[in-house]
């Protein structure tokens, strides 16, 4: 029997036997000696009453079953308080007297009743009378205190005295003063911080407005802007080579000389020099576009040159929050392909050897790339210390957010300082991600490459078969049959299962594949991530896992299997291919069921330049008028669908 029935069942009891008395047709009870001896009662709690019976309390009960039960009364209110959660207060009492005790709600007191003998039935009465005084004490002292808060102007004087108790005025004035203190108090022994290490170049400062502009234009139309509130910051001129940029620190432009760059991207163009200026960034690009590189390079500088030296400050200086474990594995990898006066640094994700990393951190790092779910783990439990990060990178902010990650985001920054320099990436510039990026950064910049609208990459041809789901194996069984040697595609599905299927289905037919989701192990994803990018193996199948962060410049092919959830990821998914340069060829196959998101794909066919099917177009406007038919359906109140039957 649950908590709730058993209290139910004795308040029922209650109100029967106090019918009794003005009823007298009503059923009589049986005394509770003999509901014991039938063993109905012996254990139940609740609000209702509390009842035991072990050995000792049988003995007892028997040695003093010629005695009449104790009977006292309390106040009616205080009877879950001597009950106790789950009858725990009123069977500690049973236990330590060796007694029985019925408690019975009434109006205006209960009714106690001790069974047991005359000397535990006295030291039983005096455990609850000591009990119920010192509750009574306790809610005199709460009451005085909640009317003394009570500002006397305006109350009206009819107002019940519980009415005041139980609605208690809240001074928040006082508790936002107190959490300004204890911020202050929190953060007041912080070692100081530098931001500004911007030397800016002749070449780059003698750049006319007009060469600027046109300068953006000619670069996927580059815009910049101040979110500063009142008057506008001036926006740098674009570093156009990396000279611009690093010519006081030599050791990155080695590491640059050595990667065999040729000129930077248009985003780290427009972002290192306000990055290294020290201002908040928010850079807004397609995936490809380099801005892994927009954030580490200045974030090499600062965490060198700050007043501190890197053994004194008791923890990492640059912390990087990424979505995926891939995602993280990469910028780690880029970090130590770009090495910069041994700076080390450490990647935390879920999944890995929790113990290991553990142990990576609590050696001494410089800088943490992580998934949010792993590092809010290790600074729940102590393992890592943030107060001493200065430079924070949220990178890929939408993805996090759709991901779900915010409440990991939001406990991971409560210890972060707050004086900081954050920089946050992301593909796209939904209201999640603007409201993200109000709250942690403080007075940023925004660049962004291109447009804000969602546009897919220019370089990559985008094909779209409309299909059934009958058909869709014979359309990816085609394509990988007439697949080149040199070609090498990514296989996006919808679903995990789906993804194990098809991989299977593909194997027994003796085409080599490998699969990538979440519910494979890491080192699994890892060995197939690996195969893929050395070419050991050309077809990767995946879900969205791999729709952002995969950087695998060779992939010519991306094969959209199902229909992703929205248009965005669509977007991503086209991105994986034409990388760094590169063209890259995309098909898609379209249902009946993916006719919701028609006129949003064919808009983003037009925006890139790209033939669209007849059949979509057509597909977009059933939908449109289907979905015009329901809202009238609704309007006027007629049944929507198939009418229902009726015998």
């Amino acid at each position: 029997m649950s908590r709730q029935e058993a209290g139910a069942n004795a308040s029922s009891w209650v109100v029967a036997s106090r019918r009794n008395s003005t009823a007298p047709r009503a059923p009589e009870r049986r005394p509770a000696e003999e509901l014991n001896r039938r063993g109905r009662g012996s254990s139940r709690g609740g609000r209702g009453g509390g009842w035991r019976d072990s050995s000792g309390l049988s003995e007892a009960v028997a040695a003093g079953r010629g005695e009449p039960p104790l009977c006292f009364g309390f106040k009616n209110d205080l009877v879950g308080a001597v009950i106790g959660r789950g009858g725990s207060k009123i069977k500690e009492i049973q236990n330590m007297t060796n007694t029985r005790i019925q408690i019975i709600k009434g109006n205006p007191e209960a009714e106690v009743k001790i069974f047991g003998n005359k000397a535990m039935q006295i030291k039983a009465k005096a455990v609850i009378e000591n009990f119920v005084k010192k509750q009574e004490n306790n809610n005199s002292e709460r009451k005085v205190d909640i009317v003394a808060f009570q500002p006397s102007a305006g109350r009206n004087a009819s107002t019940n005295d519980s009415v005041t108790e139980d609605q208690p005025l809240i001074d928040w004035d006082q508790i936002r003063e107190d959490a300004v203190k204890w911020e202050k108090k929190k953060w007041a022994d912080l070692p100081p911080i530098k931001k500004n290490f911007y030397v800016e170049s002749p070449s780059t400062s003698s750049m006319t407005e007009v060469q600027v502009d046109n300068w953006r234009k000619e670069n996927f139309n580059i815009t910049c802007d101040d979110m500063k509130d009142g008057a506008k910051r001036p926006i740098p001129n674009p570093t156009c080579k990396f000279e611009d940029a690093f010519q006081c620190y030599p050791e990155v432009m080695e590491n640059i000389k050595r990667a065999g760059f040729q000129k930077p991207t248009p985003i780290q163009s427009q972002a290192w020099p306000i990055i290294l200026q020290g201002i908040d960034l928010i850079g807004v690009a397609q995936t490809g576009t380099g801005k892994t590189l927009s954030y580490l390079m200045p974030g090499f500088i600062h965490l060198d040159s700050q007043p501190v030296d890197r053994e004194k400050r008791n923890g990492p200086g640059m912390l990087v929050l990424t979505p995926t474990r891939e995602l993280a594995l990469q910028v780690e990898a880029e970090c130590s392909k770009y090495s910069y006066k041994g700076l080390r640094s450490v990647c935390v994700y879920g999944g890995g050897d929790r113990d290991g990393q553990i142990q990576d951190v609590s050696k001494g790092v410089d800088i943490i790339i992580a998934t949010p779910g792993r590092l809010n783990d290790l600074q729940m439990n102590n393992f890592v210390n943030l107060r001493s990060v200065t430079y924070l990178v949220l990178d890929e902010a939408d993805k996090m957010l759709d991901m779900g990650f915010e409440p990991q985001i939001m406990k991971i920054l409560l210890d972060v300082r707050p004086d900081r320099q954050t920089i946050m990436t992301s593909a796209t510039w939904p209201y999640a991600v603007r409201r993200l990026a109000q709250s942690y950064l403080k007075e940023p910049m925004i660049v962004y490459v291109g447009t804000l609208d969602l546009v897919a990459v220019n370089t990559v041809k985008q094909n779209i078969i409309i299909t059934t789901e009958e058909e869709k194996r014979t359309h990816i069984q085609t394509f990988l049959e007439s697949m080149s040697p040199k070609d090498k595609v990514i296989v996006f599905v919808s679903r995990k299962a789906v993804a194990d299927h098809l991989s299977s289905d593909l194997i027994l037919r003796h085409i080599s594949v490998e699969s990538l989701h979440g519910n494979r192990e890491q080192s699994d994803r890892e060995k197939a991530l690996e195969n893929f990018k050395t070419g050991k193996v050309r077809i990767l199948i995946a879900t969205d896992l791999a729709s952002r962060g995969l950087d695998v410049h060779d992939i010519t092919h991306v094969y959209n299997y199902d229909f992703p959830r929205n248009i965005e990821e669509y977007v991503h998914r086209v991105g994986r291919t034409g990388r760094a340069g590169r063209t890259g060829m995309s098909i898609t196959l379209i249902t009946r069921n993916d006719w919701r998101v028609a006129t949003e794909l064919i808009n983003i066919l037009e925006r890139a330049n790209q033939s669209i099917p007849e059949e979509l177009v057509l597909m977009a406007e059933r939908y449109k008028a289907n979905k015009l038919k329901r809202e009238m359906e609704k309007k006027m109140g007629r049944p929507q669908g198939k009418p229902q039957k009726f015998y």
